[in-house]
C-alpha cells in the first residue's frame, strides 16, 4: 500500500535490481554466440537456478528474523501500489490531453513500440499491463508466499525478473532464456487463473469473455487476467502491435469498442478492488486455517 518510495530506493536500491544484475551478469558471461544451442540452454538453466537459489536462501534468512522484519521483508516482493502509480500516470496525462505524455508514461510500463500509439492504444497498452501485473506483481508473489513462505516468494521474484529480462524469443535470448520463460509459466500457471477470477468478481462481469477468450493468448497465463479485465469493462483489448518497428497479430479479449480514458480509470478502480479482494481471501484463509 506504502510502496518503495523513490528517496529511499536511491540510498538502498530495491533488492529486485540485484536479481536483475545477477541475471544480466550470467547472461554476459554465459550466452555466447559461439556456443551451441544445447550449451546456451544449459547456460540459461544454471543461471536461473543460481539466481532462484540464492533467492530463495535470502528468503529463509529473513524469515528467521525477529519481530516484524519477516513481514517487512514480504512486502518487498508486492507491487501494489508501485504498479498503480505508474498506471494512474498514464491515466493522469490522457486525461490533460497529453498524448505525448501519456506515450512516455506507458512506455515504461509496457515493451510495445508507443510512439505512433493514438489515446485509445494508449490506454489499451496500459489497461494490459495493468492486468497482466497484477497477476505477476500482486497475485503470484501472494501465492508463493502462502505456499512456501519468504523462500516461495523470492524464488518467484527471481523467475519473474529472469523471465521480464532474458524470456524473449529473438535469437540472442531464445535458448539462453528458455528456462526461464518455462519456469515462469509453470509458477503462474495457478496465479494467473486466480487473478483474473478477481477481476471479474471485482468487476462485476467477465467471467464469460475470460473463459472464452484466455486460451487465445500466446501466453498460456497472461490471457486470463487481461480477457477477464476487458470483459468486467465491455471494451476490446489486444489485436496487432509493434515491437521494434515489427507488427506483431494477436489475439483480441472483448467484444466491446477499443478503451477510453474513462476505461483506464475504470480498471484501475477495479484493479484496488481486486487487491482488496485478494487480502480478504488472504485474511479469511489464514484464520481457518488457524482454527
Amino acid at each position: 500500500m506504502v510502496g518503495y518510495p523513490d528517496r529511499l530506493h536511491r540510498r538502498l536500491p530495491h533488492p529486485v535490481t540485484a536479481l536483475g544484475a545477477m541475471i544480466s551478469a550470467g547472461e554476459g558471461w554465459l550466452n555466447r554466440p559461439e556456443h551451441s544451442p544445447r550449451r546456451r540452454k544449459l547456460a540459461g538453466i544454471a543461471t536461473v537456478a543460481a539466481t532462484a537459489g540464492v533467492a530463495a536462501l535470502t528468503g529463509l534468512a529473513a524469515s528467521r528474523l525477529p519481530g516484524p522484519a519477516p513481514v517487512l521483508a514480504a512486502t518487498l516482493g508486492l507491487a501494489q501500489r508501485s504498479l498503480h502509480d505508474h498506471v494512474a500516470a498514464v491515466a493522469t496525462a490522457l486525461e490533460a490531453d497529453d498524448l505525448a505524455a501519456a506515450r512516455i508514461a506507458v512506455g515504461r510500463i509496457v515493451g510495445r513500440d508507443t510512439a505512433a500509439l493514438d489515446e485509445a492504444g494508449v490506454a489499451g497498452a496500459a489497461i494490459e499491463s495493468l492486468a497482466e501485473s497484477f497477476n505477476d506483481g500482486i497475485v503470484a508473489p501472494a501465492f508463493w508466499l502462502v505456499i512456501a513462505g519468504l523462500p516461495g516468494l523470492y524464488a518467484y521474484k527471481a523467475v519473474n525478473t529472469a523471465d521480464s529480462l532474458i524470456g524473449h524469443r529473438e535469437p540472442r535470448w531464445k535458448d539462453f532464456g528458455w528456462a526461464a520463460a518455462r519456469i515462469d509459466d509453470a509458477m503462474n500457471l495457478a496465479p494467473a487463473r486466480l487473478a483474473g477470477l478477481l477481476i471479474a468478481t471485482a468487476g462485476g462481469g467477465g467471467l464469460h469473455v475470460m473463459r472464452r477468450d484466455a486460451r487465445h493468448h500466446a501466453s498460456p497465463n497472461a490471457g486470463w487476467p487481461e480477457a477477464a479485465m476487458a470483459g468486467a469493462l465491455g471494451v476490446r483489448l489486444g489485436g496487432a502491435v509493434a515491437y521494434d518497428g515489427v507488427m506483431t497479430e494477436r489475439a483480441i479479449f472483448g467484444d466491446g469498442p477499443p478503451p477510453t480514458p474513462r476505461d483506464l480509470r475504470r480498471a484501475l478502480d477495479i484493479y484496488v478492488r481486486a487487491c482488496g479482494l485478494l487480502w480478504a481471501a488472504v485474511a479469511f484463509g489464514g484464520r481457518a486455517w488457524r482454527r
